[in-house]
């Protein structure tokens, strides 16, 4: 199964999948709004509002599996990023990205290595997966900030 076929939820449980953003530029970040990386929050919406007429979308996925650092319901975790962080990125159902309850999409994400040539399990909240419009996925780890020059150097690389 591609990426593009993975079955997912929006935060307001309606069906969706990545074919949505087939032929864009799509950064996943596992979020959670009770983490020391939680300000990076602003920089994924400068992202957003930067890149978003170009063909990209930052797709935010709550994960409660750091430290429950997203116990919020989905209204909860909505009322705090479009006030808090005025994010106005698509973000999806709270998922597991880890472990046997792992969601298909990072069953997928996870095989794919890092800059250091490590794959596996997301090591914490704000892992980066930046999927191309060929499919194609780079990885980038939590510490790396959205304005992180090798970051923003692949979107704009995949950008059309």
């Amino acid at each position: 199964m591609s990426l593009y076929e993975i079955p997912l939820t929006t935060l307001a449980g309606a069906p969706t999948s990545l074919a949505d953003y087939r032929d864009q530029v799509v950064l996943i970040v596992n979020v959670a709004s009770r983490c020391g990386l939680t300000p990076q929050y602003a920089g994924l919406e400068r992202l957003q509002q930067e890149y978003a007429k170009r063909g990209f979308t930052v797709l935010g996925v709550p994960c409660n599996q750091f430290g429950g650092q997203e116990p919020g319901s989905a209204e909860e975790i909505e009322t705090f990023c479009s006030t808090t962080y005025g994010v106005s990125f698509p973000l999806l159902a709270k998922i597991e990205v880890n472990g046997a309850g792992r969601h298909p999409l990072y069953t997928e994400l996870t095989r794919v290595a890092d800059a250091g040539g490590e794959a596996g399990d997301v090591q914490w909240n704000f892992e980066k997966f930046l999927v191309g419009p060929d499919g194609s996925v780079t990885r980038f780890r939590p510490r790396t900030e959205p304005d992180a020059p090798e970051l923003v150097a692949a979107i704009e690389a995949r950008l059309v």
